[in-house]
């Protein structure tokens, strides 16, 4: 039985010593390459590497560098006012407003493939101009939907100085400012949002009272109204209208 165990154990080892030194010699991928202007490229297993320790940060940068945030703000509001509860739910308010983002930001998505995805996987630039040519689109859609005093509270914040120009903004900057003026956007078109629905509720309110119906609760009657207006003013429609249009520079 031994003497079996043994032979068995041999025989893998004769497999697996072939695949052993084979991955030995395939280490000599990671190496880095000087070129003429003092950068470095990186060997393919290097890049890989950070491309997926990259797309760990992916869905941060997709909560906070697109127009994300600012959707589900409004929606969130917006069913406050209905007074609907968790109708719609949290997975349908997040898959709305997912594919509204994917929507608004389909021209920038397009200007990150076209000017650093595309030359890259062609192999015309490296993994650093790529990434810098890719995050040009992306700049300029934050820019453009930051407001300046954010950009210079945080600017003040960090010690930076006055900047000549947009593109002296650094991402340290950007991010922070562009993500206060999305929470900021965001309540501003809720609070709109609302003023129609509180007016409702309080009419309904007052008629209760004045009726001596001070025991049943005002948002019972209520509801019924709002999701009538909503529905005859085409609301979601208007909604989303309004938070799509509400992105164009």
């Amino acid at each position: 039985m031994k003497a079996r165990i043994f032979f068995i154990l041999f025989v893998l080892l004769c497999i697996l010593l072939p695949s052993i030194s084979s991955a030995a010699t395939g280490l000599n991928a990671l190496t880095t390459t000087p070129n003429a202007d003092g950068s470095q490229t990186y060997s393919l297993s290097i890049q890989i590497l950070f491309l997926m320790t990259a797309l760990t940060l992916l869905p941060g940068a997709l909560l906070m560098m697109t127009s994300f945030a600012r959707i589900v703000i409004v929606l969130a509001i917006l069913r406050q006012a209905l007074g609907t509860q968790n109708t719609p739910s949290n997975q349908i308010m997040v898959g709305l407003a997912l594919f509204l983002t994917l929507f608004i930001m389909m021209p920038v998505f397009q200007q990150v493939y076209d000017q650093g995805v595309r030359p890259y996987m062609d192999e015309e630039i490296t993994a650093t101009q790529a990434l810098d040519q890719a995050s040009v689109p992306v700049r300029q859609f934050m820019l453009g939907q930051t407001r300046e005093s954010d950009l210079e509270l945080f600017a003040r914040i960090g010690k930076f100085e006055a900047f000549e120009s947009p593109d002296d903004v650094p991402f340290t900057v950007l991010l922070p400012a562009f993500a206060t003026s999305e929470l900021k956007t965001g309540f501003q078109i809720g609070f709109l949002i609302f003023i129609p629905f509180l007016v409702i509720d309080l009419v309904v309110a007052s008629v209760l009272m004045s009726m001596g119906m001070m025991m049943l609760s005002p948002l019972i009657i209520s509801l019924p109204f709002k999701i009538m207006l909503f529905v005859l003013i085409d609301g979601w429609a208007l909604v989303f209208g309004t938070l799509a249009s509400s992105f164009q520079v």
